[in-house]
This record gives C-alpha cells, structure tokens and sequence, in this order.
C-alpha cells in the first residue's frame, strides 16, 4: 500500500483522473456523432422542373442557393431565376 500523499499531490491526481475521464467521454461523443451525421443521406434539392434560357445563350456555370438559381451564360449574362417555379427574376449584363 502506498504511503499517503501530501494533499497537493492527491489534488493533482483527482484532476487528472477527472480530465482523463472527460476527455474519454468527448471522444466518445464525437466519434458517434461523427457515425450518425456522416451515416444520413443528404437532402434532396428541389429544382424546378425546367429553367428556360434566353434565345442562343448556353449556360457556363451554374450557382444554387435556397430561393434562386443563378446562371451564367456564355455571353456573359447573369440570369437569377426562382428556384420554385423557374421564372426569370432578373437579368444582367457584365461588361467584357
């Protein structure tokens, strides 16, 4: 049996008894958080049905956002459509 250890030292042995332990249990937690989150399927987008692009542009890069779709155009047009129902909100032209 050890002999008894000065009060400072059964202090510092209790904290790193409660750090260990608390640090076990946040591992713990994160890891199986990590397997639940990591393990759902992502929601699906809803996307209109069908977003009709001004005559002779083709579409470059393409940005969704929770309301709008947002279109880039080979001509350089910003095209912002509803992300609902498809319609045309606003159009820009960039400068070259």
């Amino acid at each position: 049996m050890p002999p008894d250890l000065p009060s400072d030292l059964r202090l510092i042995r209790r904290l790193v008894v409660v750090l260990t332990s608390v640090m076990i249990v946040g591992v713990i937690l994160i890891v199986g958080l990590l397997v639940t989150r990591l393990g759902r399927a992502p929601a699906p987008l809803a996307l209109p049905d069908a977003i009709t692009l001004p005559e002779g542009v083709r579409p470059e890069a393409i940005t969704l956002a929770r309301d709008w779709v947002l279109v880039l155009g080979d001509d350089g047009a910003l095209l912002l459509f509803d992300r609902a129902d498809g319609a045309l909100r606003h159009s820009i032209q960039l400068p070259d």
